[in-house]
This record gives structure tokens, sequence and C-alpha cells, in this order.
């Protein structure tokens, strides 16, 4: 399944590559809306909130009252996911909250499945070099993401995992990452980082594996209506 991605900062949707450099930026958040009316769900992620600079609450409440959302973005408390559920999301995606210096933190990770649902809990994974990064990608970790998913899988009903070094560079997903975390573990996972085409959600969507898409989207590289 194809999941479109409306990322947010400043109140506007963007897409930045390798979660720093800005490539897209419009303030018409309505089209986007309407555009991705189609998919089952639409992952919206509050950059600002990940960064610890703001949020776009008001954003994310109207976004998930027109459609399901699977909402992340700076969810690093247990109100901020009561806050997520509140607003209306669909799935709640938490992946900072899960990390501490010593790997993951299993406690806290039940406290957010009890708050929000295990059936609506996802944790994010993002990736590079091998390892899981946090605080909006900004902070290295030394867990793997396959330890880190085979400790989390009894809270949550699915990984977001994405491959940073690649994401939004459009350059095409690495597989062979994602397979492994899907080896380790019975969750669903869902694959962001470098998707530019159909061929590549399908041979992911033929391993039972969702795909994010952003870039390729908002850069017209790939047609949401597929021929």
């Amino acid at each position: 399944m194809l999941i479109p991605s409306i990322d947010l900062m400043d109140g506007r949707v963007v897409q930045l590559r390798r979660g720093t450099e800005r490539m897209f930026d419009d303030a018409d958040i309505g089209y986007w809306l309407d555009r991705f009316a189609a998919f089952p769900i639409v992952q919206v992620i509050d950059l600002d909130a990940a960064l610890e600079r703001g949020n776009n609450n008001a954003i994310v409440r109207r976004l998930c009252a027109a459609r399901p959302c699977q909402v992340g973005g700076g969810v690093r408390s247990v109100d901020a996911v009561a806050r997520a559920v509140d607003a209306g999301a669909a799935r709640v995606i938490v992946g900072s909250a899960f990390f501490d210096d010593a790997g993951v933190d299993e406690e806290r990770a039940r406290e957010f499945s009890a708050a929000a649902g295990k059936d609506r809990l996802i944790a994010a994974i993002d990736c590079r070099d091998g390892y899981v990064v946090t605080r909006g990608w900004t902070r290295s970790s030394v867990i793997a993401p396959a330890d880190a998913a085979r400790r989390l899988q009894p809270f949550v009903e699915a990984f977001l995992y994405t491959q940073v070094e690649i994401e939004g560079t459009m350059q095409g997903l690495a597989i062979e990452p994602v397979r492994a975390l899907q080896a380790a573990t019975p969750r669903r996972i869902i694959a962001a980082g470098g998707i530019r085409n159909y061929d590549e959600v399908d041979a992911l969507d033929r391993l039972g594996i969702d795909a994010v898409v952003g870039m390729a989207i908002y850069t017209q590289a790939m047609s949401i209506e597929r021929s």
C-alpha cells in the first residue's frame, strides 16, 4: 500500500532531503489534502514538533478531521499521545521517546502503548549508518534497527522504518535493510526513504510492506494516478 506523506514546517507542506535541505515548500495544504483523498490513510509529520521548535497542532487536527491519518513528529510524552488521539489520529507514530542512552526504554513503550492502544501505535525506527537516530534525526544511538524492533514489538502494531541517508533523494529504496528488519519481527513494516516509482512500491507490497512516499509525489516524478 502506498501512503502519501504530508510533512509540516512553519505551517506549510514541505519536503526535506536527508532531513535538512528544504526541496519543496507549499502553503496550500488543502490542495494536497484533496489530492490524497483516494488513499486509505495519509501520513502527517509535524517537523517543527520533531525539532522542538513549535508545532502545527491546528493543522494536524484539521487533517485528521478530513482524512484517516497516522500522525508523528515530537510525540514524546503520554500526554502528547493523548493529544494526537484526541485530534483524531487513526495511528500515532512515536520515535525518540522509545529510546534512551542505554537503547530501548521498554517501560515508556509500555506506557505509550496503554495510552494509545497497541493497535494504533507505530514505532518509528529512523536509521543512519546502521543505527537508530532520534530527536529529529539529530542524535545518534548505539542500537541497531533489528534489536530495537525485537524489544519494541510487544507494545506496537507496526514499525515505520526510514533510511535517513537517502530520505528525499529519490535515488531508490535500499531494500535489503528493510527485509532484514522484516525478518526480525512479525509486526507490519512501513518503509520510507528514497522511493521513486511504483515498481518499488509494488515490490514492497509483494513482501507485505507498506511504502511512504513524499518527495517523488511532490516533485511529480511519480504520479498518484496510476495508468
